[in-house]
C-alpha cells in the first residue's frame, strides 16, 4: 500500500498539476484546459494512493493500467508522467501540441512511456480499458497459482460525459458488466459541461440507474473532497463481482475565478489574464510559467522510488514462481513474446484440389489448428461465429466470472469489440482476432483505424465478402468496403482466392506485428487451385503474383482479379489462349505489393503491356493504379441486390462470356 499522504500535500500536487496543464495550453494557444483542472483532485488521490506503476520499468506486466479516454484532456496525464519521473522531460510540456513533440493534443500510444493508449475520438478508451481488463482475468486465470499470483492489477479508465453519450461505451461497458470485470474501474467526470454548454442541452441520463442495469457497482463522490475520492477507490478495490463506477461530480475549470463551469473552458485557452488569476486562486506564483516546487518534486520522487521498489519485487516473485513453474513460466514468456511455433507451416491444413470451399470455411479450418499451434491464439465474434467459422472448437468460452476460455463472445457489438480488442492488444498476453460481415465493418471502422494508428497486430475475419451474399440483399452486401479500408494507412486488406491462399492469409497476418490485418472472405464455395501445377499460395505475402500464363515471354493480355473472382479470370484466361499470350494475376493485397521492390512489381505487371483487365466485386476506385490508362475495369458501381449469388453474379456481368468480352475489346 502506498503511503498516505496529508490532504494538503494532495492539494498541492494537483495545484501543481492545473498550473502545469493550463500553461501548456496556453503556450500551445490550443488546447482544452477546463478538465484536468477539474479532475486534478482525482488523479493526485488515484497516483499517490492506489497506482501500482514504476516509471523504471513502464512496461512491467503486472502494472496498473491507466486510461484518458476523455483524451482531450491530454495535459493532466502529461504533467503527472512529467512529474512521476517517466522519460518526459519539462520540456516536452512546454512543446505541447507542436510538430515532432512527445505531448500531441490527444495521447498518442507508442510517443512516450506512460501513454498505455491513443485516445481522443470519445468512447474507445471506455472500449479499451474493458479490453486490458478481460486480458488481466484472462491471463489470472492461466498463470496464477493458489501460492503466487503474478498477475493481479486493476484498470482505470477516466471518463467523461462525452465518452459517456458515444454508443461505443454503452457497448464495452455492458459487456464488461455482464462478465463481471471487478477489476475494472472507471471514474467519471461529471462535469456536466459541453463544448456547445450545459449537457441538458442534449444529456439527462440517469447514469447511476444505466449502470446498476449494466450490473456494476456505483458509486457518487464530490471530485474535490480527497477522503471521498479516496474512500471510493478503496471501495471499488473490494468489490469481487462487479466493475465500478465512480461518479465523481466536479466543475470544470475548477479554480479559476472566471471560467469554472463554463463551456468555453473545454477547448480554449483560459488567456494570460485568466492563468494568472487562477494562479493566484491556487497559491501558484502567478508570474512563473511551469511552476514545479521542490516539495512536489520529493513528493512525486518518492512515489516512484515506491513504485520502483514495488516492481523489483515483483521481479523476484516472478524468478521463484518460473522456477515451481517451468511450464507457465515458458508460457508465459511466448504469450509475451509473441512468438509463433518454428513449425508453423507444416501444422497447417491441406486441401483438396478437386473440393471446392468457401474461403470463410477454409479459414474455420486453419483457426482450428493456429488453436492447437499457439496457446494465447484466441478471439470471437459479434455474435456471428456459426456464419463466420470463427468458434474454436472443443475449448471453453470467456464468460462472467469465467476467464479460461478462448472463444470470445462480443454480442451484437461490433464497435465495442473492435474497441476492446485494441485494449486486449495493448494489454499483451495475446494474439486476438475478431470477426463480423464485411459489411459491418462501418460500425467498428473507428477501432479499425486507431488499430492503425497504433499498429496492433489484431487480426479482423470479415466474411461474406461481396453481393455474392445474394438473397439477403444490398444491407448486407458489401460495395464501397473494400475500397473504403484500403484508404486507412497502416492497415493491410488479405482476399485470398482460395482456401490455399486463405491458410496463406492467416500466416502472413499472424506474422505482421506492426498492424492490423483484415481477412476478407466469401459466403460462396470456391474452386481449390491445385497448388501442384500453380505458383505456391504463399506467394500471396507478396500481395500480387502470376497464377498463370498461356504461353512464355511478355503478355499481350493480363487479366487480374482478388478473392472469388480469381476463379472467373482464370477460366476466361484458358478460353483465350489460343489468341493471346494471356497473364492472369492472382491480387490479394495491395498493401503487400506496394511494399515489393519495383522489379518485382514490374515483373508482376510489365510495363510494355498495357492491355489490362481488373475484375473485382466491389467498387472499382483505385485500381485506375494498376490498369492504366489503356486498361479496364470490371467492378460495382451500383448497390447489390437480393437474389440467389450465381444469378447476381450474371446479371453484374461476372460472367466468363463477359470478361473475354471486355477482354476481345482491349
Amino acid at each position: 500500500m502506498a503511503a498516505k499522504l496529508s490532504h494538503d500535500d494532495l492539494r498541492l500536487a494537483a495545484h501543481t498539476i492545473r498550473g502545469l496543464a493550463m500553461d501548456g495550453v496556453q503556450k500551445a494557444k490550443s488546447g482544452h484546459p477546463g478538465m484536468p483542472l477539474g479532475m486534478a483532485d482525482v488523479a493526485a488521490v488515484l497516483w499517490f494512493h492506489h497506482l501500482k506503476d514504476s516509471p523504471a520499468r513502464p512496461d512491467w506486466g503486472d502494472r496498473d493500467r491507466f486510461v484518458l479516454s476523455a483524451g482531450h484532456g491530454s495535459m493532466l496525464l502529461y504533467s503527472l508522467l512529467h512529474l512521476s519521473g517517466y522519460p518526459l522531460p519539462m520540456e516536452q510540456l512546454k512543446q505541447f501540441r507542436q510538430w515532432g513533440s512527445q505531448t500531441p493534443g490527444h495521447p498518442e500510444h507508442g510517443h512516450g512511456d506512460g501513454v498505455e493508449t491513443t485516445t481522443g475520438p470519445l468512447g474507445q478508451g471506455c472500449g479499451n480499458a474493458v479490453g486490458m481488463a478481460l486480458a488481466e482475468r484472462m491471463l489470472a486465470a492461466r498463470f496464477n497459482t493458489d501460492a503466487a499470483q503474478p498477475v493481479d492489477h486493476h484498470t482505470y479508465v477516466l471518463c467523461g460525459d462525452g465518452d459517456l453519450m458515444e454508443g461505443v461505451s454503452h457497448e464495452a461497458f455492458s459487456l464488461a458488466g455482464h462478465l463481471g470485470l471487478h477489476k475494472l474501474i472507471a471514474l467519471y467526470d461529471s462535469n456536466r459541461i459541453t463544448i456547445e454548454g450545459s449537457t441538458d442541452l442534449a444529456y439527462s441520463d440517469n447514469v447511476k440507474r444505466r449502470f446498476q442495469g449494466y450490473n456494476w457497482n456505483v458509486l457518487e463522490v464530490d471530485g474535490h473532497d480527497y477522503a471521498q475520492i479516496d474512500k471510493a477507490i478503496r471501495r471499488a478495490k473490494r468489490e469481487q463481482t462487479r466493475p465500478t463506477m465512480i461518479i465523481c461530480k466536479t466543475h470544470i475549470a475548477w479554480g479559476s475565478p472566471n471560467k469554472v463551469d463554463t463551456s468555453g473552458a473545454h477547448g480554449e485557452p483560459l488567456g494570460d489574464d485568466e492563468v494568472a488569476a487562477t494562479k493566484r486562486v491556487l497559491g501558484l506564483p502567478a508570474d512563473q510559467t511551469f511552476y514545479v516546487s521542490d516539495k512536489v518534486r520529493d513528493l512525486f520522487a518518492a512515489r516512484a522510488k515506491r513504485g520502483n521498489r514495488r516492481a523489483a519485487q515483483w521481479d523476484r516473485a516472478f524468478a521463484t514462481y518460473a522456477a515451481a513453474n517451468p511450464d507457465k513460466a515458458a508460457a508465459w514468456a511466448q504469450a509475451f513474446s509473441g512468438a509463433l511455433p518454428e513449425n508453423l507451416d507444416s501444422q497447417m491444413p491441406c486441401f483438396d484440389p478437386a473440393t471446392p470451399v468457401a474461403t470463410r470455411n477454409a479459414s474455420g479450418t486453419v483457426i482450428q489448428a493456429l488453436a492447437k499451434a499457439i496457446p494465447n491464439f484466441v478471439g470471437g465474434s459479434a455474435d456471428l461465429a456459426p456464419s463466420t467459422k470463427t468458434l474454436i472448437n472443443k475449448v471453453e468460452s470467456v464468460g462472467p466470472h469465467r476467464y479460461d476460455g478462448r472463444n470470445l463472445h462480443f454480442g451484437i457489438r461490433e464497435h465495442g469489440m473492435g474497441a476492446i480488442l485494441n485494449g486486449m492488444a495493448l494489454h499483451g498476453g495475446f494474439r486476438v482476432f475478431g470477426a463480423t460481415f464485411f459489411v459491418f465493418a462501418d460500425y467498428f471502422r473507428p477501432a479499425i483505424r486507431l488499430a492503425a494508428i497504433m499498429k496492433l497486430p489484431i487480426v479482423y475475419v470479415l466474411t461474406h465478402d461481396s453481393f455474392y451474399v445474394g438473397e439477403d440483399g444490398p444491407t448486407h452486401e458489401p460495395i464501397e468496403h473494400l475500397a473504403s479500408l484500403r484508404c486507412i494507412p497502416n492497415l493491410t486488406i488479405l482476399r485470398p482466392a482460395d482456401a490455399t491462399e486463405t491458410t496463406a492469409a492467416w500466416l502472413t497476418a499472424l506474422r505482421h506485428t506492426t498492424g492490423p490485418t483484415a481477412l476478407l472472405l466469401t459466403r460462396q464455395n470456391l474452386a481449390t487451385i491445385d497448388r501442384r501445377t500453380h505458383p505456391a499460395a504463399e506467394e500471396l505475402a507478396k500481395g500480387a503474383y502470376t497464377l498463370w500464363q498461356s504461353a512464355p515471354g511478355t503478355p499481350d493480355l493480363i487479366l487480374m482479379a482478388s478473392g472469388s473472382e480469381v476463379e472467373l479470370v482464370l477460366q476466361a484466361g484458358h478460353k483465350l489462349a489460343g489468341e493471346k499470350i494471356v497473364r492472369v494475376v492472382s491480387f490479394p493485397s495491395w498493401e503487400l505489393f506496394e511494399k515489393q521492390p519495383q522489379s518485382y512489381r514490374d515483373a508482376v505487371l510489365p510495363p510494355a503491356c498495357t492491355r489490362r483487365l481488373a475484375v473485382e466485386a466491389g467498387s472499382p476506385m483505385g485500381w485506375e493504379r494498376y490498369i492504366g490508362t489503356a486498361g479496364h475495369m470490371l467492378g460495382m458501381s451500383r448497390f447489390g441486390a437480393s437474389a440467389p449469388y450465381k444469378v447476381l453474379g450474371e446479371k453484374f456481368g461476372y460472367t466468363v462470356e463477359n470478361v473475354l468480352a471486355l477482354a476481345r475489346k482491349l
